[in-house]
């Protein structure tokens, strides 16, 4: 079995809570998924089988698209639902649409987060949550992402209430922390704030229609039809570009040559997807760190193909 399988995550589980159940329901343990999901979060988990376990990171590197919700007046040890709270500061003014729009437009772009303290980034070998969980506080490394778009939802011009929420999408890059930006609104509204409801709604190109559920997976399963609904690992690379390649020169890439930089490509800076006549990608190259004409294999998908 082999291909990409855009999962709909349900609440309650992790991401390797889902590659563990996947792998008993497909009887295969070559499963990988593309990035972790907090347990609360639902939404598109695309997880990668067999040969396609190779491009899981080009996909989690991808962009992704969320819809979720904040809510204004207390704000919780996780940043999320599930936390407990921390700090309450009731709303005594009204707020306006206006107003929250301008806080939205002001977070696009490149902004600097620091991971919450419950998070899997790692700091001095230890993920942050472990920390967490023994009440150890320690200092966290900042990063820089990018927020390409978020919008207002709610479709009220005022909003008021001791607490309040309102719903939003937002499109950003990879390492970009949902919960650690409805915090940082509710900072520029000037009250505590945390994230209580979050859906992602996209990774690299697969969408929430394109999701099956674990339901889903294991009717098709014992249909024996499943196959049919994987998408090829071509799709994950469909962010990159490509270049269609001889089957002469697909010799060479299935050896793992070194190729001279076509001109098309020069300004790229980004995995080049090499692509047989037929379509599909045989390697993943990069620029040469020493020769700035030459591209590198990165990695050979396919050395078995014609």
């Amino acid at each position: 079995m082999e291909g990409i399988l855009p999962l709909y995550k349900p609440a309650g589980l992790t991401s390797h809570d889902c590659v563990f159940k996947l792998r008993k329901i497909l009887k295969t343990k070559k499963i990988g998924h593309t990035g972790t999901l907090d347990p609360d979060v639902t939404g598109v988990l695309p997880i990668c089988i067999g040969k396609a376990t190779k491009v899981a990171e080009y996909i989690t590197d991808a962009g992704k698209a969320y819809e979720g919700e904040v809510t204004i007046g207390f704000s919780t040890t996780t940043d999320d639902a599930s936390g407990e709270i921390v700090e309450k500061k009731a709303v005594k003014r009204v707020i306006s649409r206006d107003e929250i729009q301008h806080v939205l437009d002001s977070l696009t772009g490149e902004i600097v987060q620091i991971p919450p303290m419950y998070s899997a980034v790692k700091v001095g070998g230890i993920r942050l949550y472990e920390y967490a969980r023994k009440g150890i506080e320690v200092e966290r490394p900042s990063r820089k992402v990018k927020i390409y778009s978020i919008d207002l939802m709610d479709d009220r011009n005022e909003f008021s209430g001791e607490t309040f929420s309102f719903r939003f999408r937002v499109s950003c890059s990879k390492g970009t922390y949902i919960r650690t930006l409805a915090v940082m609104i509710g900072e520029h509204l000037g009250y505590p704030a945390h994230m209580s409801q979050l859906t992602r709604i996209q990774s690299a190109s697969f969408t929430l229609k394109d999701c099956l559920t674990f339901e889903e997976v294991q009717s098709l399963m014992d249909e024996g039809i499943l196959e049919k609904y994987l998408k090829p690992l071509e799709e994950a690379l469909s962010h990159l570009p490509k270049w269609k390649i001889s089957d002469k020169v697909a010799e060479k890439v299935k050896n793992g040559a070194l190729l001279k930089i076509p001109d098309h490509l020069k300004c790229s800076d980004e995995p080049i997807v090499i692509k047989n006549t037929d379509g599909l990608a045989l390697a993943i190259y990069v620029k040469h760190p020493k020769n700035p004409e030459l591209l590198k294999p990165a990695k050979v998908l396919r050395n078995d193909v014609n």
